[in-house]
């Protein structure tokens, strides 16, 4: 056996492979985003029954094979299997994995992307925080934490520091326009103040800070026809969790 090496991490997808064992991806504060094999995982008397499925994290003790990295030893810090009695909730939280998986890389940090995921799955368990609120801020800290942050502080044709009691919001621009420069552009909608200021917050708030607020149904509509349609456009796949729930919400 090679040189074992230890990382701190979350397991964001699992796929049986043959008659008892599954393939994890897990995405690591220490080597990014990793795939490793738990063997006999589904065996029932496995220590890796439980620990080799998605939303668990913990510290994952591997070594590398030939050509992928081995599940060792895991010590489980938080095991999210509430989670799966929710609807839809759980759908939600498959779409927030799916979403990290998508952005996740190699031989990145991904510190930022774990704590977001810890406490979104924390927020989705909180019955008096909206899951549709919950999937706006998860989405545009998403954005923020992956470089696809829109310009949310002043105008992007102007540069102008935007307070003005007018402000629009354009996608092709990523971000608000002013009321001067906004005629020109073909897409710009107009954006309240409270959506403002929560998309502001969302993107420069501490991690643990994130879902502490709430907001008017009003406000909720805006935010969701604002950050939805802007992941949408920034990212290029198909994401089969998010049809799921866009056909429950039919």
């Amino acid at each position: 056996m090679s040189d074992l090496i230890t990382v701190q991490g979350v397991v964001i997808s699992a796929m049986p492979i043959g008659e008892y064992d599954k393939r994890i991806v897990l995405l690591t504060r220490e080597r990014g985003k990793i795939s490793a094999f738990a063997k006999g995982a589904r065996r029932v008397n496995s220590p890796f029954m439980a620990a080799a499925d998605p939303f668990v994290f913990g510290t994952f003790t591997l070594y590398e094979g030939r050509s992928s990295y081995n599940l060792n030893q895991v010590s489980v810090t938080h095991h999210f299997v509430e989670l799966a009695k929710m609807q839809p909730g759980i759908y939600y939280g498959y779409y927030f994995l799916e979403l990290a998986d998508y952005f996740g890389r190699e031989g990145t940090d991904e510190r930022e992307m774990m704590n977001l995921l810890y406490v979104t799955v924390k927020a989705i368990l909180n019955p008096h925080v909206e899951d549709e609120l919950v999937r706006c801020i998860f989405e545009l800290r998403t954005m923020a934490e992956e470089g696809y942050c829109p310009e949310l502080f002043s105008c992007v044709s102007c540069g102008k520091e935007e307070n003005q009691e007018e402000m629009f919001f354009s996608q092709t621009q990523h971000g608000i326009l002013c009321a001067s420069c906004a005629p020109g552009v073909r897409d710009a909608v107009k954006i309240s103040r409270a959506a403002l200021y929560a998309m502001r917050y969302i993107v420069s708030a501490p991690m643990g800070k994130l879902y502490t607020f709430a907001v008017s149904p009003e406000v909720l509509s805006e935010l969701k026809k604002i950050i939805y349609v802007y992941t949408e456009r920034n990212t290029d796949k198909r994401f089969k969790s998010l049809e799921i729930l866009n056909m429950m919400s039919r």
